[in-house]
């Protein structure tokens, strides 16, 4: 999936992937995508929630060996 940001969450643990999304979601515009790549499980159930939290569209995930990318769409600021 093409992404218009991508952010490097590589070895925090929860909530720190949640905290770096909402700031780096903050600085993009309406439409856009962000691909977050992370090593913590947890990021598989944290991100849909989140996004269903504030507004978001959580547009899926990826997992290739220990790297779990997701993906959201800016819906709202």
């Amino acid at each position: 999936m093409k992404a218009d940001a991508k952010l490097d969450c590589f070895g925090l643990l929860c909530p720190m992937p949640i905290i770096q999304t909402a700031q780096k979601v903050k600085s993009m515009k309406v439409g856009e995508v962000l691909e977050v790549a992370a090593t913590d499980e947890g990021i598989k159930e944290d991100m849909p929630a989140w996004c269903r939290q504030t507004g978001q569209e959580f547009l899926g995930l990826e997992e290739d060996g220990e790297i779990i990318r997701v993906y959201i769409r800016k819906v709202k600021d």
